[in-house]
């Protein structure tokens, strides 16, 4: 039953940090080109100032929201909240 969510959640994680490692990697080997993933938030970030306030606003949002959808009290049907009991 939670099946995929045991092998979803390492797997997307496995291939996120793997993308990045690639990312990384393939900018490292071309140092002229700097496109490393802090050289492009600096660049982002010098050009426009409030990008930084924008992407901290939307990280938290989602983390909000993430927390409020996982941790949020959920009462099946027949739970004292509810206000009945079988």
């Amino acid at each position: 039953m939670n099946t995929p969510w045991i092998v979803g959640i390492p797997l997307w994680l496995i291939l996120g940090w793997a993308a990045f490692a690639f990312f990384e990697a393939r900018a490292f080997r071309h140092p002229e080109r700097q496109n490393t993933l802090s050289a492009f938030l600096f660049s982002v970030g010098q050009r426009f100032p409030l990008s930084i306030f924008l992407v901290g606003l939307l990280i938290g949002l989602f983390w909000g929201a993430l927390a409020t959808h996982i941790l949020w009290h959920w009462c099946p049907p027949g739970s004292v909240s509810v206000g009945w009991l079988r």
